[in-house]
């Protein structure tokens, strides 16, 4: 099984770095134009989000601050210990749905300490490829059009994030083994 997923990853890239332009091309999409395009839309955009990108970077830095979610780990620590399942990995989860650079310097220091082939790296690296940046992306994305009203967005956000982070655990453990 890990060397059909090391085969297809390999492969995955190139083939839509080809299938892309090509497809474009045979439905005779300008590429290069359309990509300047949105790169000018792009540059609005970004100096429209720059007061939510502060706030949210304000509220996360709170968070990790005041020991919350130090707290909650400990909290849920017992019960990872209990399934099985490596508890260090348990902030990456609390840490993902967040914060984009937080979590993938955690995730780095998860390598740096237990490697890249273990585990924990695959782990955490599956964590990181598989969840989202709920919390930013609400900021960023809603913020830049406007919407104020984001509950069932937020809800429907975190829970995918936490079906991520189990999925992550479960493959990994089925594919990689204990």
């Amino acid at each position: 099984m890990y060397e059909w997923v090391t085969a297809f990853s390999a492969w995955l890239i190139p083939f839509m770095i080809v299938f892309i332009p090509l497809y474009a091309a045979f439905k005779r999409v300008p590429v290069y134009e359309s990509f300047i395009d949105g790169a000018k839309d792009g540059f609005g955009t970004a100096i429209n989000i720059i007061p939510h990108l502060v706030g949210m970077m304000v509220a996360i830095s709170m968070f990790r601050a005041s020991g919350a979610m130090d707290m909650m780990a400990g909290l849920l620590r017992p019960l990872f210990d209990s399934l099985g399942i490596p508890s260090e990995v348990l902030p990456l989860g609390l840490l993902r749905p967040l914060t984009g650079a937080g979590s993938l310097a955690f995730t780095t220091e998860l390598i740096k300490t237990y490697g890249p082939d273990s585990l924990i790296g695959r782990i955490s690296s599956t964590i990181q490829g598989s969840t989202d940046t709920t919390l930013y992306v609400l900021t960023v994305y809603f913020g830049a059009v406007g919407i104020r009203k984001s509950k069932y967005a937020l809800k429907v956000g975190l829970f995918s994030d936490l079906v991520g982070f189990f999925a992550a655990i479960i493959i990994c453990l089925f594919v990689f083994g204990p």
